[in-house]
């Protein structure tokens, strides 16, 4: 009999479980239980292959309809042609005439593989099948197939979809009784099967209410686990003990607040108030604040540092890049005015020192930063990773800004906060909206604050497709738009997904560059390129204009000076990569041209195009794109320009990402205890989990009554997967 611990070669064998664990990492009976089917087949109903699309890895079940040999450029080709009784689906084999003996007109099976297209025709070339025996062969059809109900599995070349199913047969059919972790008053509350047979149901079901009662339990599990985990490190947060922040003489925010050159939202002003109360308690905030790209994170971020500072310790913003960091700084800066100079000439009575520290400074700037840091003279520090290097020590560190979070790993953010003597608060910034099932399990130790109003003054953004296979001239009348905007002395981004020619032959050394910085240079795709498209607008359609480049491989100087320039009106379009995505605040620029605009995603195109519209002009924003009608992704850009609603569009963004992108082994690299978990699908589900898991949590705090249950979400607890969410 085999346990979940069991090693899974004692099962299938040494060579399949070396096949396993090549293909799916598989290494024991509970990882491959584990290993879920996408769907079910129905003995008798075939696959609709109407509906299959080149490049896509198949299993399908379907019926052959003739079998034809013969012989070109030297070769035998057996061709195979399979039905669903209205379409039809080649299979081609290569020099494998015996196969004609097995594949005979009428039999019905399971053929695997890519479907390619070959002068027209959707076809599979040297694919896996497996025959499912004739209706009077019954022992043999009990062997193979248990159940009328044929589970499709994730599968690899070397181990399709059948030969899964044959493992998971011989795994549940030496399966010994399983210790359920689940508590019995919830099992019996929802009515859910034990873990056995949930594991059974959904392997080998008798019909498809088993399999969806044991799908819905074990995604429970996921859930439940994952809820448990994230109200665990909330009560942890809540027994730390930190200082508070609120001052009882708020002069630096006064002071600020009474030259800010507008009134605060709705939602800034509500958003203060919870993050003042959070200052004031003894245990660290823990605090998310979301908002629409230009709704005003900055200055709420801002008024936090300075109660802090007034109570006498210091705030660091972490950014994620050096052009983000001089940005806030620049922001920064420009919103205290004389409050950023204490100590120096410009300095008034009342002020705090404001420094910059970023990898490019020179080391005796990065002693000077540091020295006053250690001392306390500077009580407020925006700087990339250069923050949490050795040589980085604070004299009161009390508030830990992040932002653009989802840029950092866990021990980035851990390393800065460790810098303090005491558990410092923490705020946590992002532009991109998070749906509210997103929030509850990936943000679910934190506190959510979000801002939906965009500031007075600012003006609705303007969004049009030029789609250039079919109406090339758009093109040219975007180039003389972009010509107009200048002429009534405004500025234009024009936003390309690549720096340089894909064509050039790369080194082994830029191509570990474009690795590192995330660059699609490796693409095969022709794609257009900064280095290529500003000089041929600067000679061409944009002639007489002032045109400079930024991207990611430019120098920080470089970069710095040229941010400085166009900020100043000395630039009048910047041709750049996403590296102008977020925090870059010019409120003259007023138009943006975004080149393949179908290779961003829908979040990053909204983030990009919340760059113009900053200030009282009107923000236009083209999306050039050479996507077909019709299309998904020419869907997903109409979405873009239908709506400025940012939370919308983060629901649509995730609806087509692949599975796992938002929870699972995608984000970490590794292997996902997440393998059902749909955050948007089972907003439902993860409801109920989440009160079940507040409602264990009073009682039993440590879960030390539910030792199982505490197993299951100490192994969460380990995994990178749960590194990643882990934001405390």
């Amino acid at each position: 009999m085999a346990s979940l611990e069991t090693r899974i070669q004692n099962v299938v064998g040494d060579r399949t479980a070396a096949v396993l664990e090549k293909s799916f990492g598989i290494t024991t009976v509970n990882e491959l239980l584990r290993h879920y089917p996408r769907r079910y087949e129905v003995r008798g109903e075939l696959t609709d292959i109407s509906k299959l699309l080149a490049d896509d890895e198949v299993t399908i079940l379907a019926q052959i309809d003739r079998v034809s040999l013969r012989r070109a450029n030297g070769k035998n080709i057996l061709e195979v042609v399979v039905t669903d009784g209205s379409a039809n689906l080649s299979l081609t084999f290569f020099n494998q005439a015996w196969r004609e003996k097995d594949l005979k007109a009428g039999r019905v099976g399971l053929f695997a593989g890519k479907v390619g297209v070959f002068k027209g025709k959707r076809q599979l070339a040297h694919p896996d099948y497996q025959l499912i025996p004739d209706g009077d062969d019954v022992d043999a059809a009990v062997a193979e197939f248990a159940g009328k109900y044929l589970p499709v599995y994730p599968a690899s070349a070397k181990l399709p979809s059948w030969k899964v199913m044959q493992c998971m047969k011989l795994v549940t059919d030496s399966l010994d009784e399983i210790p359920d972790y689940l508590p019995e008053q919830i099992t019996k509350k929802y009515k859910y099967p034990d873990l056995k047979h949930a594991f059974i149901n959904i392997h080998q079901p008798k019909d498809l209410l088993d399999a969806q009662i044991a799908t819905e339990r074990l995604t429970f599990d996921e859930a439940l686990l994952l809820q448990l985990l994230l109200g665990q490190r909330r009560a942890e947060i809540v027994k730390l003990n930190t200082k508070n922040r609120t001052p009882n003489t708020p002069v630096l925010v006064k002071a600020f607040e009474e030259r800010l050159p507008f009134k605060y939202t709705q939602g800034q002003q509500l958003v203060n108030q919870e993050i003042e109360k959070d200052l004031a308690n003894k245990y660290p905030m823990h605090r998310l604040l979301q908002g629409e790209v230009g709704s005003g994170k900055t200055v709420v971020a801002l008024r936090a540092m300075l109660s802090v500072v007034d109570s006498g310790g210091q705030a660091a913003l972490l950014a994620p890049t050096e052009v983000l960091a001089q940005q806030h700084f620049r922001t920064i800066k420009k919103l205290l005015g004389e409050l950023a100079e204490a100590g120096t000439l410009q300095g008034g009575v009342i002020g705090t020192s404001v420094e910059l520290l970023t990898g490019s400074l020179t080391s005796a700037a990065k002693k000077e930063i540091h020295a006053k840091l250690a001392s306390g003279q500077t009580g407020i520090v925006i700087g990339t990773h250069a923050l949490i290097s050795d040589g980085v020590s604070f004299a009161d560190l009390g508030l830990v800004v992040v932002d653009e979070q989802h840029r950092f790993g866990v021990e980035q953010r851990d390393a800065l906060r460790m810098k303090a003597k005491e558990p410092p608060h923490l705020l946590v910034m992002t532009a991109t909206p998070i749906p509210r099932t997103v929030a509850m399990t990936v943000f679910g130790d934190l506190d959510i604050s979000t801002l939906r109003e965009l500031p007075g003054g600012r003006t609705p953004i303007q969004t049009h497709l030029i789609p250039v296979k079919e109406k090339p001239h758009y093109l040219d009348r975007a180039w003389q738009r972009v010509k107009e905007e200048v002429a009534k002395g405004h500025q234009v981004y024009i936003v390309a997904p690549r720096i340089i020619n894909p064509d050039k032959k790369l080194t082994e050394r830029e191509i570990l560059a474009a690795q590192l910085l995330g660059e699609e240079y490796l693409d095969n795709e022709p794609m257009t390129a900064v280095e290529e498209l500003a000089p041929q607008l600067a000679t061409g359609a944009l002639k007489g204009l002032t045109v400079a480049v930024l991207h990611g491989r430019q120098s920080s100087d470089e970069k710095d000076q040229t941010m400085a320039a166009f900020a100043n009106g000395q630039i009048q379009v910047l041709v750049a990569t996403t590296v102008i995505e977020v925090g870059v605040d010019v409120p003259n620029a007023s138009m943006m041209v975004i080149m393949d605009a179908e290779r961003f995603g829908v979040s990053q195109l909204h983030q990009l195009r919340g760059r113009v519209g900053r200030g009282s002009v009107p923000g236009l924003c083209l999306l050039v794109t050479s996507a077909d009608e019709g299309t998904q992704t020419m869907e997903r850009l109409n979405a873009v320009a239908a709506t400025l609603d940012g939370f919308e569009l983060a629901r649509i963004d995730l609806e087509q990402r692949k599975e796992g992108d938002v929870l699972g082994s995608s984000q970490s690299g590794g292997k996902s205890h997440l393998r059902l978990l749909r955050v948007l699908r089972d907003e439902d589900l993860i409801e109920k989990a989440r009160t079940d898991a507040l409602a264990l949590l009073e009682v039993d705090a440590t879960l030390k009554n539910q030792p199982q249950l505490l197993a299951e979400v100490n192994k969460l607890k380990e995994q990178e997967s749960s590194a990643f969410m882990d934001k405390s």
